[in-house]
């Protein structure tokens, strides 16, 4: 799954640490789903949308 959430965060200003904390998952999850590497739960994908005041499909999208 691609996604826009390294962008997102790098826009905000800020750091891998300071994303996990508002979402409350570990740096180690961040990293993972911005390498596209893990896709996060629903309720997980939910909670950043309304972090950053977006729809889940701006944020992440399943299209190669």
């Amino acid at each position: 799954m691609n996604n826009r959430l390294k962008l997102l965060r790098a826009d905000k200003g800020w750091t891998q640490a300071d994303l996990a904390t508002q979402l409350d998952v570990s740096r180690q999850t961040i990293i993972a789903i911005e390498k596209g590497k893990f896709d996060p739960s629903l309720p997980l994908a939910f909670k950043a949308a309304r972090l950053f005041d977006l729809t889940i499909e701006d944020i992440f999208n399943d299209h190669d």
